[in-house]
């Protein structure tokens, strides 16, 4: 039998299709634009979650959130500390 893989510093999208991935494309499909972090920040926030040593298998090991999720909403930070990313305040949001 094959064990399972363990993917460090990988989102969940770089780990192939599985049902937890698409089922996280479609929440972040969902959200409504006001909610969203945008697109470049939402980018530079995935980039710090790759660099970051709690990232495993596209969950934060901190808190166990699914990072793409968590990055994917302004209102969020990350929750190390210090924080690798903050939220967006809703005035910076066009």
């Amino acid at each position: 039998m094959e064990s399972q893989r363990i993917c460090r510093k990988c989102l969940l999208r770089e780990m192939g299709e599985t049902e937890y991935a698409r089922t996280v494309e479609e929440h972040l499909a969902a959200l409504p634009d006001i909610v969203k972090t945008p697109g470049p920040e939402y980018q530079k926030r995935l980039a710090a979650c790759r660099e970051c040593d709690r990232l495993l298998n596209g969950m934060c090991a901190l808190c166990g959130c699914f990072v793409e999720l968590r990055a994917a909403k302004r209102v969020n930070s990350c929750p190390d500390s210090p924080a690798k990313w903050e939220a967006v305040p809703a005035e910076d949001v066009p």
